[in-house]
């Protein structure tokens, strides 16, 4: 029906790595409204226009951060556990409009990872050590991503591949798949 929204993924992210002692207002105050109060002023806005015949598809791309304690990640990786309480609301009405869903990647090659410092990147070698996908593709993988590996242990998810998990769980083949939560880590963590 035409002015319906038949897929959100809400997938905008920020984060300003730093120890709990050191994080200044600002940037709590920045990453809450990307991370959090965006998603819910999205959502509002949307729900006039989701349709009522199941077949809305909401994803939440979330972070393992929200899992795992990393180092001077705490305050982003609460905020990114947040968003997750939008989805139950709408996704536990009665006669729901459709999925809801939320993706916790790992490491992602985006323009967050390009600019988190090397010395965070390091930090997480002993957890990419760990993960079977992570390991780099001499043959395949971009040479700025096996460069780093050196460092980080590994290689990060490209965003196809986190992007084909959203397109599968937007599709209308996942009509019975709602209310999860979908580990997108290449094994970083196996069970959320």
């Amino acid at each position: 029906m035409p002015g319906e929204i038949d897929i959100i993924v809400k997938n905008a992210g920020v984060v300003s790595n730093a120890l709990i002692e050191h994080t200044k207002p600002q940037e709590f105050g920045w990453m809450y409204r990307t991370n959090v109060l965006g998603p819910l002023l999205l959502m509002q806005a949307a729900l006039p226009f989701l349709p009522h015949g199941r077949t809305a598809r909401i994803v939440n791309v979330s972070s393992i951060s929200s899992k795992e304690g990393f180092v001077e990640q705490s305050v982003y990786g609460w905020k990114q556990s947040s968003p997750r309480s939008h989805d139950e609301d709408v996704g536990k009405r009665v006669g729901k409009p459709g999925t809801v869903n939320t993706i916790v990647p790992g490491p992602v090659k985006t323009g967050m990872w390009d600019k988190m410092p090397d010395e965070h990147k390091s930090g997480l070698k002993p957890w990419v050590l760990h993960t079977p996908m992570a390991a780099v593709r001499y043959e395949i993988d971009e040479e700025s991503v096996v460069k780093e590996s050196e460092f980080a242990g590994g290689r990060p998810a490209y965003v196809k591949e986190i992007a084909g998990i959203v397109d599968v769980l937007c599709s209308n083949d996942s009509a019975w798949c709602t209310g999860q939560v979908i580990c997108a880590n290449g094994g970083m963590r196996m069970a959320i």
